[in-house]
């Protein structure tokens, strides 16, 4: 199996700053300790190049941004502040989603231990993601002929609005994003299929609302491949999610997913997107729990193989 990760490129931040940067590593030590993972399992990717990231980003976002040369206001908008060591963490993230990807249509699933931008758009970034690692990873992959259609199923507890805009008028990309209705973003763009949940959804309501989801999704898609955004951020704990999921529902979450994908003989790309538990321990916690249906997946997946061969 293979399985990306990123966090030997450091996010320097100030000091107080409320994105936990963090967490990329502790998730990749936590996989290791628990033995969820082999330690040959773990590859550091290649950084994605501007001619993949020019497939969905604007040519002029993509110099400015590489260059420092963002204005004050797309910075307040980002969230972080430019670095040399923001451009190329950001680089190396959109090329383990591509290499997720591209993996995962060989042995079909594979995953990275961050990824997850959705919130950036085609000439901007926004709500700490820089460039979108998702629509580059669907984009890449068409162009050298992979897929041509793919499924995006964004789990993180905020609408994923820069992907559902970049591919607002494409068909060959189908978005389905399941969300908190009053959080993050305040003005939502339109996927293929919205799903939008009240302040307080536990993991009975999620997981109703997401097995109907993706009745629908897996039909209307006809995808070739999904990429699936498992943020932890629907976890009652979390800073900024305001839903009220159990870890032990997030992991029946996940589950529901992987096993409708491994079932239609769908290969998938895992991705971690957003997580900000008020103890930074818990968000790992449930992170290191998705890599452990993500490897589940990968062995049934096998089995299906073997089974037919």
């Amino acid at each position: 199996m293979q399985i990306f990760y990123t966090d030997d490129f450091p996010l320097p931040l100030p000091a107080g700053h409320r994105f936990p940067a963090e967490k990329y590593r502790l998730l990749r030590e936590q996989v290791l300790a628990d033995r969820i993972v082999e330690p040959d399992w773990l590859i550091v990717p290649e950084a994605a190049s501007e001619a993949m990231l020019e497939l969905v980003h604007e040519r002029d976002f993509v110099q400015r941004a590489m260059r420092g040369a963002l204005s004050r206001d797309e910075v307040r908008v980002l969230g972080f502040p430019w670095s040399a060591e923001l451009v190329q963490r950001s680089l190396r993230s959109v090329g383990a989603t591509v290499a997720a990807c591209s993996a995962a249509l060989e042995s079909g699933v594979s995953a990275q231990l961050a990824g997850g931008t959705h919130h950036a758009f085609a000439a901007s970034g926004e709500g700490f993601c820089l460039f979108n690692d998702v629509a580059v990873a669907a984009r890449w992959l068409q162009r050298a002929g992979r897929v041509e259609r793919v499924l995006v199923i964004d789990c993180d507890v905020h609408q994923g609005n820069g992907t559902a805009a970049i591919f607002r008028h494409d068909r060959s990309v189908y978005t389905f994003s399941i969300h908190g209705a009053r959080n993050y973003p305040l003005r939502k763009q339109q996927s293929d299929l919205d799903v939008e949940l009240p302040d307080g959804t536990d993991d009975a309501a999620y997981l109703t609302a997401l097995d109907s989801g993706l009745d629908r999704a897996l039909v209307e898609s006809r995808g070739e491949l999904a990429i699936y955004l498992a943020g932890a951020d629907p976890y009652v704990g979390d800073r900024f999610g305001r839903l009220a999921l159990t870890p032990s529902g997030l992991a029946a979450r996940d589950r529901m997913v992987l096993d409708r994908l491994v079932e239609c003989r769908m290969p998938v790309a895992v991705v971690m997107a957003g997580g900000y538990g008020r103890v930074i321990a818990e968000t790992v916690a449930i992170q290191a729990a998705t890599i452990r249906e993500v490897v589940a997946a990968w062995h049934r997946w096998a089995e299906q193989r073997a089974a037919r061969t």
